[in-house]
């Protein structure tokens, strides 16, 4: 009887191991994150395009590593008449559930002085592996958010960390 509980015992500490492992999985590299404008979808009616100026956004991953939890976070496409500005986040732990509210722990700040919290969260909410799109507003107030910048700030707070600052610059 006791070698078929350590038997058993063995097979799921293998079968966790491997579910958990993180052999050459790297979860953004699932996501959709253009490369390039050429790379973006097509809308119906027409080409759907990013504000030219803000090519250099597109498709860096940032990465931050604090704690026990790793996330990765890059910019998804950036339509000049869309209603949000998306980002693909993909988290990573062994010993944090990661069920927080994402869009309540994160804001969304520029150079030019706005700044937006967010709104959606697409993906799951629990768990050591997750991933998704946090959406943030536009625009504030008839003002599009993206006008003019040349930097722009992703903060998550209260992450098994106080703050995870995202920043790309032109």
């Amino acid at each position: 009887m006791n070698n078929l509980k350590t038997i058993a015992i063995a097979i799921s500490l293998s079968l966790l191991l491997a579910a958990c492992g993180s052999a050459s999985r790297d979860p953004l590299d699932q996501a959709v994150i253009p490369e390039a404008a050429e790379a973006m979808p097509q809308a119906a009616g027409g080409n759907l395009e990013p504000a030219a100026d803000l090519a250099w956004l597109i498709g860096e991953s940032l990465e931050d590593a604090q704690g026990a939890v790793t996330v990765r976070i890059a910019a998804l496409e950036f339509d000049a008449a869309a209603d949000t500005i998306e980002f693909a986040v993909a988290m990573d732990t062994h010993s944090v559930d990661l069920g927080m509210d994402l869009p309540l722990l994160s804001t969304l700040t520029t150079d030019t002085g706005l700044t937006v919290n967010g709104t959606a969260w697409d993906g799951p909410l629990g768990g050591h592996h997750v991933e998704g799109t946090l959406s943030f507003p536009a625009s504030v107030n008839g003002v599009s958010v993206l006008d003019g910048i040349g930097r722009l700030t992703l903060t998550i707070r209260d992450m098994d960390a106080p703050e995870r600052i995202f920043t790309w610059q032109r």
